[in-house]
């Protein structure tokens, strides 16, 4: 398997689109492939959000998007895991551990001091793959979330 780099004028754009709305769609929203397509445009083009695809046979079986955070204490920077998705057909292929290597070593290329993600309590496989790569919970910490809109 392949992991690469995704732009809008890339052709493997399409293919993630796809599946970031596959994603979507497995987590109870309503299939939208136009605005999913006009959602990662705007993310990726104004640098928010990177995008890395596995690519198999010439075809796109899983996708990782993250985001660079400032590491203010320590006048840095942090990588942010923001979705990780491997199409159910391919799963336990190591596609997942692939784009989670890759987005890893950017991060450490990149000179950041640590990645980070979060995942929910009870999703045992993928807390399973984390922690084997090294990743460990942060004890202390808690996630907060203020609602400011439908969605």
């Amino acid at each position: 398997m392949t992991v690469v780099a995704v732009h809008p004028a890339q052709p493997p754009f399409d293919e993630v689109v796809d599946l970031f709305d596959a994603y979507r769609v497995h987590y109870g929203l309503p299939a939208a492939p136009a605005a999913t397509h006009r959602w990662l445009t705007e993310q990726i083009t104004a640098g928010r959000l990177g995008v890395a695809a596995g690519v198999r046979d010439g075809r796109v079986h899983g996708f990782v998007t993250s985001s660079v955070l400032p590491a203010s204490l320590l006048l840095g920077t942090a990588w942010m895991v923001r979705d990780l998705y491997v199409d159910p057909a391919h799963r336990r292929a190591g596609i997942a551990r692939d784009l989670l290597r890759h987005v890893v070593d950017e991060a450490r290329a990149a000179g950041a001091l640590r990645v980070s993600l979060q995942t929910e309590t009870g999703n045992t496989t993928a807390l399973s793959l984390y922690t084997r790569l090294g990743f460990q919970p942060v004890d202390g910490l808690r996630s907060l979330n203020l609602p400011l809109a439908p969605g």
